[in-house]
């Protein structure tokens, strides 16, 4: 559990013996100054250091790890939760906005078949808290870097957010109503949990919703996304299109370039077909290197590759860009966060990428 799972009544029941206004300079100072409780300057001393004592304010994580990647543009940390449970936060900042993205379970039970998530396995879903203190430790932590304010959050780390919907939806309107962010400045990814979707399609904050897709047709989908064998795709875009139809915003479709495997014409094809109906803009994701994906052959798609694949969506009416991987030197790029040892000794004894 996290302090960032306690609204103001709990807040109140903790300081019931304090002034009414108390509880509110608390909500404020963790909520919108992003304060540890001994921070919390404009309450005395004493308080201060009652609060610091307090169980059920304590940080949810121990910081175990900080990597830093391209420059110091990319950054990812190992927290480990009261129970031992370890998650990976990453947070990048390109030259215009600040980007973090997510964990919403320590591990993740979807087992695609290129994930390094999916191969350590479920350890256990994150409290709501646990989601909105990953989002506060990125956000103290431009502060501190003087980037600004965190612009983006994406649900796009360990697990998967619609397998966990309430603590996600609860994480997601916190971080639109207590931090301040814009509502189209969330994204939340899923490989296709069709009950989720439809949920999603049913709710009124204007979040953003990226599909990790992958491949466009069952068979592929089958061996890729082991999920699709229960919400194939023909559920999945019937969800799709009710989200969209009853938000009126726009989707977008994940796709981890594999070479010879979903990076041919007819790849591109296919996923025109499905992608076109919607109006869905196509995310193209050259795969990063992982133990499971290497011991199954599995390769990133050549640069060349990629872009041909980027220029057949665009002849057939697709919107497609190419997603610059970052953190891939430390495991914390898409499809890397593991929660556990490197992967760089893994990929140094594999053959070389493709280029």
């Amino acid at each position: 559990m996290s302090r960032y799972d306690l609204g103001r009544e709990e807040l109140a029941a903790l300081l019931c013996d304090e002034p009414a206004y108390r509880v509110s300079q608390v909500f404020d100072g963790f909520y919108r100054r992003l304060a540890e409780p001994g921070e919390l300057t404009d309450l005395p001393r004493a308080l201060r250091d009652r609060l610091e004592l307090a169980p059920s304010l304590a940080s949810a994580f121990r910081r175990v790890a900080e990597s830093v990647a391209d420059r110091g543009s990319t950054l990812k940390w190992l927290l480990e939760t009261s129970d031992g449970k370890r998650i990976e936060t990453v947070l990048m900042r390109y030259r215009d906005r600040t980007t973090v993205c997510v964990s919403s379970q320590a591990g993740c039970a979807m087992g695609c078949s290129f994930c390094a998530t999916g191969d350590a396995g479920f350890g256990r879903q994150l409290s709501a808290g646990e989601i909105v203190e990953q989002v506060v430790i990125a956000a103290r932590r431009c502060r501190s870097e003087r980037w600004g304010q965190l612009g983006n959050v994406v649900l796009m780390g360990m697990g998967e957010p619609l397998a966990n919907f309430e603590a996600v939806w609860t994480a997601v309107q916190a971080m639109n109503r207590d931090l301040g962010l814009a509502a189209r400045h969330l994204t939340i990814s899923t490989v296709g949990v069709v009950p989720g979707i439809r949920r999603l399609a049913g709710k009124t904050l204007q979040v953003n919703l990226a599909v990790s897709l992958h491949a466009a047709n069952d068979v592929l989908r089958d061996q890729l996304v082991p999920l699709n064998r229960r919400y194939p795709l023909a559920m999945v875009m019937e969800a799709c299109e009710q989200y969209r139809a009853s938000t009126g915003r726009r989707i977008s479709f994940e796709w981890a370039c594999i070479e010879d495997v979903n990076d041919r014409s007819s790849d591109a094809s296919e996923l025109a077909a499905l992608a076109r109906p919607l109006g869905a803009h196509v995310n193209l994701i050259p795969l990063n290197p992982t133990p499971g994906g290497l011991s199954r052959g599995f390769r990133g798609s050549a640069r060349s590759r990629v872009l041909s694949l980027q220029a057949w969506l665009k002849e057939s009416g697709v919107n497609a860009t190419i997603r610059q991987n970052r953190g891939r030197s430390i495991d914390a790029a898409c499809g890397q966060l593991a929660a556990c040892g490197s992967l760089v000794a893994a990929r140094r004894a594999a053959a070389p990428e493709s280029p």
